[in-house]
């Protein structure tokens, strides 16, 4: 059974009546057993525990602490290309918007490695935008070993593949495949989704298991909060992340939690998420998922960022660019959103070791 067909069966309204339902006695509850119980997840995510977040907090920094050490992994993108071949109204790179369009060639991506190398990183995310035909396979196979030359981590946030063609990419070095539904509502998924082959929600919805079964190291889940309820698209990628951990356990797995940001021709949020929602989420996924790596973006603004990097954060991006080649030449007519946080990495990880943590830039040697 896959978990479209377990996604079938969950029913929106139930599991939204018993999200906004929830008293403090199924918190309290919830609390003392936390791990891998998606039904203590409803509670921890409910409005009933707003009042227990310090509780949550201080529970959620010693798990990080015991399982993690206070290491956090440093990691940088690297944006190929803004073409795309997708309707997405909350995304700067969506076909319809009038911007200038780029795909690096080699020798732009090596001067892009060449200077996030001097930033110090060796953990690095390609991402482009999704335009099979122009950045597709062939594309992606003949940078694939440019990067892994140069870099110990690579992982992968690109248009989903088929199983052979992940199978293909771990034989070029890949580690790691970052894949996010957006939202876990079909009804609103269409809505932000008009044309092109992401606009299929079921084929996105299955694709991590594709991911897995090509045996992927890691794989990332994700929602973008703010296009719907976050704390149901928040419960429903719970119970994603419980059935893709029990199925295909041989793959370690991540989540990021992005908050919708402004971008060229870019849609308001439909929900706002509070910084101290923000907050909830990730102390109720660390407590409900204690071995997850949980990934913090440029997104956040500098002091909500220093502030929660202690609460379960595992992989924080720092010095980041959103455009193609926008680390060598910077242009924003580029950009696929406005970070928030543009602080250089070395500022990012001295606030870090301020606070008592270590920013890992490269945390495994190979054994050649």
């Amino acid at each position: 059974m896959s978990f479209v067909d377990i996604f079938k069966k969950l029913s929106r309204s139930e599991l939204k009546l018993r999200l906004y339902s929830s008293t403090a006695a199924d918190v309290e509850r919830a609390l003392q057993s936390p791990q891998g119980n998606v039904d203590s997840l409803v509670s921890l995510l409910s409005p009933a525990a707003e009042p227990y977040i310090e509780q949550m907090a201080q529970q959620a920094v010693a798990l990080t602490r015991q399982r993690f050490g206070a290491s956090i992994g440093m990691y940088i993108p690297l944006y190929l290309s803004n073409l795309c071949a997708n309707e997405c109204d909350y995304c700067g790179f969506t076909m319809s918007n009038k911007i200038k369009r780029k795909t690096l060639t080699e020798s732009e991506i090596k001067d892009e490695m060449r200077l996030i190398k001097t930033m110090g990183y060796d953990s690095i995310l390609l991402v482009s935008g999704e335009h099979e035909s122009k950045v597709g396979m062939p594309y992606f196979k003949q940078i694939l070993p440019l990067v892994t030359e140069q870099f110990s981590h690579v992982a992968m946030e690109v248009q989903p593949l088929e199983e052979p063609d992940y199978k293909e990419l771990i034989a070029e070095g890949l580690d790691a495949v970052m894949l996010y539904q957006e939202t876990y509502n079909p009804v609103t998924y269409a809505e932000h989704h008009t044309r092109g082959k992401k606009s299929d929600f079921v084929y996105r919805l299955e694709s991590p298991e594709r991911v897995a079964r090509a045996g992927v190291d890691k794989i990332g889940l994700g929602v973008l909060l703010g296009l719907d309820d976050w704390r149901l698209d928040a419960l429903l990628m719970g119970h994603h992340l419980d059935y893709m951990e029990k199925t295909y356990w041989r793959s370690r797995y991540s989540i990021s939690l992005p908050r919708l940001r402004p971008c060229t021709g870019g849609v308001s949020p439909k929900v706002e998420l509070s910084d101290k929602g923000l907050v909830q989420m990730i102390c109720a996924f660390r407590l409900f998922n204690q071995q997850l790596e949980i990934s913090l973006s440029t997104r956040e603004t500098p002091k909500l960022r220093d502030n929660l990097f202690a609460l379960g954060v595992t992989h924080v991006s720092a010095g980041s660019s959103t455009q193609p080649g926008g680390y060598v030449e910077p242009n924003t007519e580029l950009d696929q959103f406005e970070i928030s946080d543009d602080r250089p990495p070395q500022v990012v990880a001295n606030a870090m070791l301020e606070r008592g943590l270590n920013p890992v830039w490269k945390d495994w040697e190979s054994g050649w």
